[in-house]
């Protein structure tokens, strides 16, 4: 008495899995799939197949145990030639149970393939829309005539395969209809004018703030730097020290020197005394002289020297170097740079632009430099200055340097020092140019064509 309830339940929890796996179809592909396979512990068929009811008759779609269809071989060939007959058998729209009795009056090659695949009797199931248009069919391969209980079941799922196979068709239909027609053509006209559209060319440089007004700073003699009486970026007047170099050596020679001289006026005056007296005396006058003034000369060389060993602003401005620590106790020779100074009120871009990246420019090119403590904030200028040689940065960077003015430098962030990141433009392009530039001028330096 509890066997037929429980063997319900068991059909309708079935049931419940079946419709469940169906609705997880995206493509009616798919959900064919899930019909030709996922039926079998309702049925235990032989085979399933799923056609598509399409004007020109049926499209096979699924085969059960198969991932994809082979078209040659010779039970789907075979299936062509069946798919006719069972479009006439079928033309009603009700499920039916074929037997090879419907097929004896066909012809030799259906009851051929028949007894060779189809031994058992064929059970086609339709999936309707709600309208009750025919999508498609479900045919199984059983060996004898399904019970009462599994056309109830399998006319619902049927049902439901035919809703799923509704809503997905009609979504295709929407993406095609979508993609076919005027949609398409916008689509491949934007493709075509995209790559078309102007745009300037732009390229991203390291750059900082400098001066257009600058002045080197060097040391006058050779020596060793003894002391730097200003701190990076600090502001002096003109005639404020700024550096020393070590006088110990040339302090030492202004000794030698004025001894030197001491001698050389005592000689001199010892033989002017003489030379009343004595003509060899009177004859070394015009020698001991000229001795006494050379000496003279070196004294005042020297002393001229130690007077330069202090280097003072020679005007107003802004003491521009690394730190003092890189030149205490460093040798220098003349006119090696210790410094700059640099005339605030005319600040500048210097720009390092890598040759990867060089474009065309032309002096008044726009810039605009976006510092890193503000970069919100950009400064605007208008390029000044290019050089033609590239050199290398301190990074190792072969790159151009360039020069730009500042437009908006009265905000007060043009503070020389300042690092940041400049956007340099140059002439109009293509879009599609500009995409393709630098991995034709890479593949170019590989190939060498």
């Amino acid at each position: 008495m509890q066997a037929q309830p429980q063997g319900d339940v068991v059909l309708l929890l079935q049931l419940a899995e079946l419709e469940s796996l169906s609705r997880q179809a995206d493509t009616v592909q798919q959900l064919s799939f899930h019909i030709a396979n996922d039926a079998y512990p309702l049925l235990r068929y032989r085979q399933a197949l799923v056609f598509a009811s399409e004007p020109g008759g049926l499209r096979l779609l699924n085969i059960s145990g198969l991932v994809s269809l082979d078209e040659q071989s010779p039970y789907v060939v075979w299936l062509g030639h069946a798919r006719q007959w069972l479009r006439e058998q079928l033309g009603s729209g009700e499920p039916r149970w074929l037997t090879p009795d419907d097929a004896a009056q066909a012809g030799e090659i259906l009851r051929g393939g028949w007894e060779e695949w189809w031994s058992g009797g064929v059970w086609a199931l339709p999936l309707r829309t709600r309208a009750g248009q025919v999508l498609g069919w479900a045919i199984f391969l059983l060996d004898q005539a399904p019970s009462a209980g599994h056309s109830v079941v399998m006319t619902r799922l049927s049902q439901a395969w035919g809703y799923h196979w509704e809503m997905l068709a009609g979504r295709q239909r929407k993406l095609s209809h979508w993609w076919s027609g005027r949609a398409r053509r916008i689509a491949i006209a934007v493709a075509l004018l995209v790559p078309l559209v102007p745009v300037r060319q732009s390229a991203l440089a390291p750059a900082e703030i400098t001066s257009l007004d600058l002045q080197m700073v060097s040391a006058p003699l050779e020596g060793v730097v003894k002391a730097i009486h200003v701190q990076p970026n600090q502001p002096v007047k003109a005639g404020q020290p700024l550096f020393s170099l070590d006088d110990t050596t040339l302090s030492h020679r202004l000794d030698v020197a004025a001894q030197a001289v001491a001698v050389a006026d005592a000689e001199l005056q010892s033989a002017r005394q003489n030379a009343f007296r004595s003509d060899d005396s009177k004859a070394q006058l015009t020698t001991l002289q000229s001795r006494a003034e050379e000496r003279r000369a070196e004294l005042e060389s020297i002393r001229s020297q130690l007077q330069r060993q202090t280097v003072v602003a020679p005007r107003d401005g802004v003491a521009v170097f690394a730190d003092i620590n890189d030149w205490l106790g460093k040798p220098v020779v003349t006119g090696e740079r210790i410094m700059q100074l640099a005339n605030p009120d005319r600040p500048a871009m210097l720009i390092q632009l890598p040759v990867a990246d060089a474009l065309t420019l032309e002096v008044g090119a726009p810039v605009s430099l976006f510092l890193t403590v503000r970069p919100l904030s950009p400064l605007t200028g208008k390029l000044i200055e290019t050089s033609y040689q590239a050199v290398p940065t301190p990074e190792g960077v072969p790159s151009y340097r360039l020069r730009a003015d500042i437009e908006n430098a009265d905000t007060g962030l043009a503070r020389i020092g300042l690092k940041g990141t400049a956007r340099i433009k140059g002439g109009w392009s293509v879009l599609g140019y500009e995409i393709l530039r630098r991995p034709l001028a890479s593949l170019r330096a590989l190939t060498g064509l």
